[in-house]
């Protein structure tokens, strides 16, 4: 019987939250998963950590950086979602690049990348504006799609990145790239806000109520050679560069299609999560209970499903909880959602 893991990003409520969203969750199939287990931990994740704990498991899982809760926990991704995307490069440090809206306040911060309606042609446009900035510095700028950008800068291997989602919601100050070379990416990162200010396109985005794409974000960077080892990663409702990790048949997975050894990607509650819009968090998690939690746990009772692993996280952690059939036997459990009550690990 196949055995599964679940990495389901931002299902575990903060703990401020917790008792109010706990009420309010109708889950009893993720009730019973969590609380008929045969193991239960829960892990503290590094606050200042430049990726999140889902970003750190995934890349785990692909063998691209160490355990999520290790010191060496990161997310190298650029060249395996490069090969997502048919690319193959052949040599270089590679790192994702994504056209993003950045609001200018009290701080810099960041608009969800999600809501930002970019399209094909406006990425182009702003794609070839800025690509003579980038050659004229000795790097290659690379277009996959409307979201994602690749960018070859073999000085810059040094640097420091954070994911977007890390830095999402927070002042930008302190998730901007760091390190020897953090001074040469913010004169480029500079010279591109400064034109793209300027562009006409972001004037008709603004004039249809559309955010201005007016910076890009950096992160992600390994070496040409750093590919995933072979894997059974599947996703569901992930950004589109993390489901560019899994095969393109498996980009949105669904429990009947599960096989042995599977560690699955589902990340329905992820932006209401980041966003801290725990009306639509709710909304998410009865999409999940239907489509992941309940399939799960009547799949596990059937026995065409073996131990299932659910990973739930939030910014400062994760809850890992191991089950199978047996457990599922053992009635004198109680059946509540009392473990997503879990201490403060900020």
């Amino acid at each position: 019987m196949p055995a599964t893991t679940l990495i389901v990003p931002f299902a575990l409520p903060p703990a401020p939250m917790a008792p109010d969203l706990i009420r309010a969750l109708q889950a009893p199939a993720l009730a019973a998963l969590l609380s008929r287990h045969a193991a239960q931990s829960l892990h503290a994740f590094e606050a200042d950590s430049r990726v999140l704990p889902h970003e750190a498991w995934v890349a785990h899982a692909l063998e691209l950086a160490g355990a999520p809760a290790a010191a060496d926990a990161g997310a190298p991704m650029a060249p395996a979602v490069m090969a997502g995307h048919g690319m193959a490069p052949a040599a270089g440090h590679w790192f994702l690049v994504h056209p993003v809206a950045i609001h200018v306040g009290s701080h810099l911060q960041m608009a969800d990348p999600r809501q930002l309606q970019l399209s094909e042609e406006e990425s182009r446009t702003l794609f070839d504006a800025v690509l003579p900035l980038f050659t004229g510095d000795g790097h290659e700028l690379v277009y996959a799609d409307a979201h994602n950008w690749f960018l070859r800068a073999d000085a810059w291997a040094g640097l420091d990145t954070a994911s977007p989602d890390a830095a999402f919601g927070d002042n930008l100050h302190a998730w901007m790239p760091r390190g020897d070379m953090a001074r040469a990416f913010r004169r480029l990162q500079n010279e591109v806000q400064m034109l793209w200010f300027a562009h006409p396109l972001n004037a008709a985005r603004q004039g249809r109520g559309q955010p201005p794409i007016n910076s890009f974000w950096l992160w992600g960077g390994a070496d040409a050679a750093r590919r995933p080892a072979p894997n059974s990663l599947a996703t569901a409702a992930v950004p589109d560069w993390l489901a560019r990790l899994a095969a393109p048949e498996r980009r949105a997975a669904a429990p009947a299609q599960l096989r042995a050894g599977d560690v699955v990607v589902a990340g329905a509650a992820l932006a209401a999560g980041l966003a801290e819009d725990w009306g639509l968090w709710l909304e998410a998690m009865a999409r999940l209970e239907q489509d992941w939690f309940a399939p799960l746990l009547a799949a596990q009772r059937a026995g065409s499903v073996g131990e299932v692993t659910l990973v739930l996280t939030h910014r400062h952690g994760w809850l890992q909880t191991r089950t199978s059939k047996m457990a599922q036997y053992r009635f004198w459990r109680p059946v509540n959602l009392n473990p997503l009550q879990t201490p403060l690990l900020a």
